[in-house]
């Protein structure tokens, strides 16, 4: 009897970390793929105008990021973009767990991006 209690409590917290673990790397990945996207299609924009979208994609994935840790650079059609933070995850109830995590997107694109502070 006990031993299939403490079985029962390990798949419970196994199934508990999981299930966390999920609810913090899911919206990351989404928004990896929406910054991605976005740059992949940012046509005419400029960097800051990326910059705002991403921004948009962080609230919109309730993902922790502090704007003044996204890069966004291009060189005639290749657009870089960086970003980095800190997740905490609830691995096992009361105890977190303070998970680093990075995007780096690297696009190639056929429309060369507008210079920063030029006119449309």
């Amino acid at each position: 009897m006990i031993r299939t209690l403490l079985k029962l409590a390990v798949v419970a917290l196994v199934a508990n970390a999981t299930w966390h673990a999920f609810g913090a790397f899911s919206p990351h990945f989404k928004l990896k793929d929406g910054i991605q996207y976005a740059t992949l299609h940012r046509e005419r924009m400029t960097d800051e105008e990326l910059t705002d979208k991403i921004l948009e994609l962080v609230a919109q994935y309730d993902v922790p990021v502090d704007p003044a840790k996204i890069s966004v650079t291009h060189s005639n059609m290749q657009t870089v973009v960086d970003l980095s933070y800190v997740r905490k995850i609830e691995l096992v109830p009361g105890f977190f767990y303070t998970q680093p995590l990075s995007i780096h997107v690297d696009v190639l694109t056929f429309i060369s991006p507008v210079p920063s502070g030029a006119p449309k």
